[in-house]
């Protein structure tokens, strides 16, 4: 499948974004693992989502839906998931496969998971070694680091105090997922503050959570079932945030976004490059959120790196260098080695289909320099199967002299599958076709 998109003129209206896929995950997993019964709305309903809610089933949780994205999730504790009968496969989502990982750690049987191509080739060394250490035995291919995976859980797994190696907010979910049965408390330290989505919905579980600046700790005990709203996908968002910036005609306001504050870095780099972001607060229910307005602005390159930052946005790099490549001045990314083991290599991604597009870009091991203020000219150009790279090139295509094709990009479905629809409604034409 393709994208054949055709520059935009003009991006005005209003929009709602996908539920966010991060707290959407955790609402399925800690709803299998509560007592009674749970009700989520606004979940994701975008194959990544909807892998985690085949996998909790597949353990036993009574999953019915009510309604779009409002789903009835019956869990029966910590200890009332059974063996699946079947392999686990986690598709494309290695948020799934890693947070799967950490709840199993827990539970008395074995499972074997898999996934797609790409997830076979992503690491899962991260979190097997601290799983191991609290007495979950993984084995696998590559010594235990690649899918498919074998994971056997324990009863009673092992309290621990755990440095994590980066920030990572799946390393610490699924250590602090297989604490839930521990023995005794369980700390996760990290060398910076990663999203902490988990923390807020174990809370809101009825889990027994503390943090301070670095550290996480988490008091075994039972989690109660409850009502999780889940707020929509900054990560979503951000490619019409930049798509509303970057066209030249275009205000653009998204409606109930999630600001969580570790999950922010995007805007604070947009409005760093000049971008005329409008926010106005709405409801917190666990989760933070607002209405976002963007509005064509002419942006200015920026420097984009540091332990505090690219955690907070690491997901949104491909996005951001789209806003780059527009913007006068070089713009450098830095400190996102992380970027290399994602859905693709992202930054030799970024480099080689954005220099198709006539953006000259430096790679460099941990990031890029982006020469910003070209123009753009349509191209040929393809995803990687990587839903974020195939977004963000599709919104860069928006603004390129002539028409561009973006092929491979089924994979959108994993996170935005209204993504086009979305970007022709504001259109007000169709700029963006899909062919077979």
């Amino acid at each position: 499948m393709r994208f054949r998109v055709r520059p935009a003129r003009a991006l005005h209206g209003e929009a709602e974004v996908p539920g966010d896929k991060s707290v959407s995950h955790r609402a399925a997993l800690l709803g299998a693992l509560a007592e009674g019964v749970s009700e989520v709305q606004g979940y994701l309903e975008a194959e990544d989502c909807l892998r985690t809610l085949t996998a909790v089933q597949a353990l036993g949780a009574e999953v019915t839906r009510k309604g779009p994205g409002h789903y009835r999730i019956a869990g029966g504790g910590l200890r009332g998931l059974s063996e699946p009968g079947d392999v686990i496969d986690c598709g494309n989502s290695g948020t799934a496969a890693r947070l799967l990982c950490g709840v199993l750690a827990g539970q008395p049987f074995w499972t074997l998971m898999t996934g797609d191509a790409s997830m076979r080739r992503r690491p899962m060394g991260r979190i097997a070694d601290p799983l191991r250490k609290m007495g979950a035995t993984l084995v696998g291919r590559a010594e235990g680091t690649r899918l498919p995976l074998a994971i056997r859980g324990t009863a009673t797994p092992k309290a621990m105090e755990y440095a994590t190696p980066v920030a990572s907010a799946q390393i610490k979910s699924a250590v602090l997922l297989a604490g839930l049965g521990a023995d005794g408390p369980v700390t996760v330290i990290e060398p910076a503050p990663s999203r902490d989505h988990s923390e807020r919905i174990l809370r809101r579980f009825g889990a027994r959570v503390t943090t301070d600046e670095r550290a996480v700790t988490l008091t075994p005990g039972p989690l109660r079932a409850t009502t999780v709203t889940v707020p929509g996908d900054i990560s979503s968002a951000a490619f019409l945030l930049v798509a509303g910036l970057i066209v030249g005609d275009a205000q653009v306001t998204l409606h109930r976004v999630g600001v969580n504050p570790t999950r922010t870095g995007v805007l604070d780099v947009l409005q760093a490059m000049g971008a005329r972001i409008a926010t106005t607060r709405a409801a917190d229910e666990g989760e933070p959120t607002a209405s976002l307005t963007a509005a064509s602005t002419a942006l200015r390159a920026t420097e984009i790196g540091g332990a505090r930052l690219i955690p907070r946005l690491i997901d949104e790099v491909p996005i951001l260098a789209v806003a780059a490549a527009v913007a006068s001045g070089v713009t450098v990314v830095r400190d996102a080695t992380e970027l290399r083991v994602k859905e693709s290599d992202r930054i030799a991604a970024i480099g080689r289909e954005l220099g198709k597009l006539g953006v000259p870009i430096e790679e460099r091991p941990d990031g890029m320099a982006i020469t910003g203020g070209h123009r753009l000219r349509g191209a040929v150009l393809n995803s990687g199967g990587d839903h974020r790279m195939a977004m963000a090139l599709a919104v860069a295509a928006l603004v390129a002299d002539g028409e561009s094709v973006v092929d491979d990009v089924e994979c959108v479905n994993t996170s935005f599958p209204q993504f086009t629809k979305t970007i022709n409604d504001l259109a007000g034409s169709p700029v963006i076709t899909v062919e077979a």
